[in-house]
């Protein structure tokens, strides 16, 4: 199994979610979701966005590093109860926009389009 799909599993566990959920949460089919546990296959982008914002660790699932601090969560509330602090919300959700996209293209270089692990991976 993939450290990834190990995390993947963790995360799903976390949540109490059985497989057939969690797929459905990240837009694919139970089937498709216990091959990115096994490690058959390496999830895309959308389906960890989609897994994001219902409160998967994508971080944690990708790195192996929690996410602390900033938390998409806490980003929503402070948009649906502004404190008038705009700019401060928009500098700060730049930053999480940023260190997702490094994360992501970290991954991104470490994987080939087959989701088989390159040897001059990061």
């Amino acid at each position: 199994m993939s450290e990834i799909g190990t995390r993947l599993r963790q995360e799903r566990k976390r949540l109490g979610l059985s497989q057939r959920e969690m797929g459905q949460l990240g837009g694919v089919a139970a089937n498709a979701q216990g091959k990115y546990e096994s490690g058959e296959r390496v999830p895309k982008a959308d389906y960890l966005a989609a897994l994001a914002a219902v409160g998967v660790d994508v971080l944690f699932v990708l790195t192996n590093r929690r996410a602390t601090g900033l938390r998409v969560d806490n980003l929503f509330s402070k948009v649906e109860t502004p404190s008038g602090d705009s700019e401060a919300l928009l500098t700060e959700v730049q930053h999480a926009v940023r260190h997702f996209l490094s994360t992501i293209e970290e991954l991104s270089n470490t994987y080939d389009v087959d989701g088989k692990q390159n040897n001059n991976g990061v």
